[in-house]
């Protein structure tokens, strides 16, 4: 086995945290983080993450059981905070003794935190703001992922760069900081280690590995597209806070404004309230990115995609991708 001692003594927290090798861990893309890729990535030495999604507590039930499955290595569950049975699917990692919930999405409500614990369960947070991931952090959450506006999927409003800067000197001598957003190669990951992150999330560079299940329309695409193709969804009415999404340009980013300018009318015509406002939302991306990932209707469907994307070239094993980031890791901290 490969030996990569300064990157492993960086990583050594992020690893003995999640018990796998590599504090790197994939982000939960609904649809492709499923046990096929998680499991590859955690018996590479990551530790791969599912993505539940809008999943029921059934299926997600049958997803950690396939999981199991496939690897004996931990693994973990993302689930979003919005939704609307997210105690019913933590009774489903208390079940199967998920080692760790990631908890994505918004702010989480009310007892989540201490449910998850309960079970012995360890809870990783997102925080926009060093105030709030405070808050978190000494509310019983036991790590944080920093998320910069590069990446695919459900972003925030500042580069990965400017919160490494800002929560790393002051957070991560205590706390277990784990940085993501536009990672593609492992010079990147020897920066934001060298910063104090304890490890690094990647997901748009895992979701065309060959163990990935995406369609291979979905994985053209990738293959296809740059850093410039990557765009965020604009948000149509104040009044309708939605968080904004990147994926690759297709009809189906346009859809997503239209979609928009439904609901609000809608809100407008008292015919929802906010929070079924958001979920239809959040429903139709689901549905968007289905037709992407599973049909591979990438013209209709949403390409959700990190700036990294240029960076994906060719269908891999997860394996690989794994040795390169490691490698890449390692050679950049020789360097210094």
């Amino acid at each position: 086995m490969t030996v990569y001692p300064k990157t492993s003594a960086l990583m050594r927290r992020g690893a003995e945290f999640f018990g796998c090798e590599y504090a790197i861990l994939c982000g939960a893309m609904s649809w492709v983080s499923e046990r096929n890729l998680v499991a590859a990535i955690s018996n590479a030495g990551g530790f791969g993450v599912i993505a539940c999604g809008a999943m029921t507590p059934e299926l997600l039930d049958a997803e950690i059981a396939g999981t199991k499955a496939l690897t004996k290595k931990p693994f973990g569950v993302n689930l979003i905070t919005m939704h609307p049975m997210l105690f019913e699917l933590i009774e489903v990692c208390a079940r199967h003794r998920v080692g760790h919930v990631v908890l994505a999405g918004g702010i989480p409500p009310k007892g989540s935190v201490e449910a998850i614990k309960a079970f012995g369960g360890k809870v990783i947070v997102f925080a926009p703001t060093i105030a709030l991931a405070k808050k978190l952090l000494r509310s019983g959450a036991d790590a944080l992922v920093i998320e910069g506006m590069e990446a695919g999927g459900h972003i925030g409003p500042v580069a990965t760069s400017v919160l490494a800067q800002e929560f790393l000197p002051e957070l991560a001598e205590d706390y277990l900081v784990f940085v993501a957003g536009g990672i593609g190669r492992g010079d990147a990951i020897a920066a934001y280690l060298e910063m104090g992150a304890a490890g690094v999330q990647l997901g748009t560079r895992f979701a065309c590995a060959t163990e990935s299940i995406a369609h291979p329309a979905f994985k053209q695409a990738f293959f296809r597209g740059n850093a410039r193709d990557a765009v965020a969804s604009v948000q149509v009415d104040p009044r309708l806070p939605v968080i904004p999404v990147r994926a690759l340009k297709n009809k189906g980013t346009e859809e997503f404004t239209a979609k928009q300018r439904e609901v609000a009318q809608l809100l407008d015509e008292g015919k929802v309230d906010m929070l079924e406002a958001q979920l239809q939302i959040e429903h139709f991306w689901a549905g968007a990115l289905r037709r992407a990932v599973i049909d591979g209707d990438v013209e209709n469907g949403s390409l959700m995609a990190g700036q990294s994307v240029g960076m994906v070239k060719q269908e891999e094993p997860v394996a690989t991708i794994m040795a390169s980031l490691m490698h890449e890791c390692e050679a950049a901290l020789s360097r210094r």
